[in-house]
């Protein structure tokens, strides 16, 4: 599902134009990114939570060139789902077989 199938899905079900839940869509992602991009957590109960987690620097290797080089410590973004969703989801969706 891409963002503009969850635009107009949010907009039939609650019957509000597209354009206005377009709107509250892109200003939702620009609050969570804001923020995360500020350091900050985001917290949505029942949902999840968007959290800013820290890498510390480390050596790697080129295998390539066969030199090692630094690895600068850096943040990335990172999601995890609260319990009640990810149950929810475990139950809905059946696990393919992989033979």
């Amino acid at each position: 599902m891409v963002k503009a199938e969850i635009v107009e899905k949010i907009a039939r079900e609650k019957g509000i134009s597209k354009t206005e839940v377009a709107v509250v869509v892109e200003a939702l992602m620009d609050t969570i990114k804001d923020a995360m991009t500020a350091g900050k957590n985001v917290y949505l109960r029942g949902f999840g939570s968007f959290v800013v987690k820290q890498r510390a620097a480390k050596t790697g290797r080129d295998i390539l060139r066969n030199t090692t080089l630094i690895i600068p410590a850096h943040s990335f973004p990172t999601f995890k789902a609260c319990e009640d969703f990810v149950n929810d989801v475990r139950k809905a969706v059946p696990v393919s077989q992989k033979n």
